[in-house]
């Protein structure tokens, strides 16, 4: 009986970090990021020690190895934040892409147009906002 409610226990226990792993949240666009000749310096990861023109030198969105999959995340709190510069693989019916976390979003994440266009087969405009399912992964897969 013992080893059913341990093996009950583990069970629950590997459920529980599969939800926190991996979350659904809302998906929405914002053009700002497509801009290649934007300046970092209008984005929360933009100096400061963790931000991307300190770690990476880069001074323009369009300098970011995988641009335009960038855009705001809200586990970017704001100027500064130790989570600038994470890739987030967003799941949408289907389909997935790679997303560089470099500014703050309210809720869930605020991306490139074109980067939602992909993730959602060109209906970013007319969808506006999704819901997808958002796991962290290695900075690597961003190209950082």
């Amino acid at each position: 009986m013992q080893l059913s409610h341990i093996l009950s226990l583990a069970a629950l226990s590997c459920v529980a970090s599969a939800i926190t792993a991996a979350h659904a949240p809302a998906v929405s666009y914002d053009p700002g990021y497509d801009i290649a000749d934007r300046s970092l310096t209008s984005v929360s990861c933009s100096d400061g020690h963790n931000g991307l023109i300190t770690r990476k030198g880069w001074s323009k969105q369009g300098e970011i190895p995988k641009f335009p999959y960038i855009g705001g995340a809200e586990a970017v709190a704001g100027w500064n934040s130790p989570n600038c510069g994470t890739c987030w693989k967003l799941d949408y019916d289907g389909k997935t892409i790679n997303v560089l976390a470099i500014d703050h979003a309210a809720a869930g994440f605020n991306i490139a147009l074109n980067a939602m266009n992909a993730l959602t087969n060109g209906q970013a405009i007319q969808l506006g906002r999704v819901d997808a399912v958002a796991t962290q992964i290695d900075a690597a897969s961003c190209g950082m």
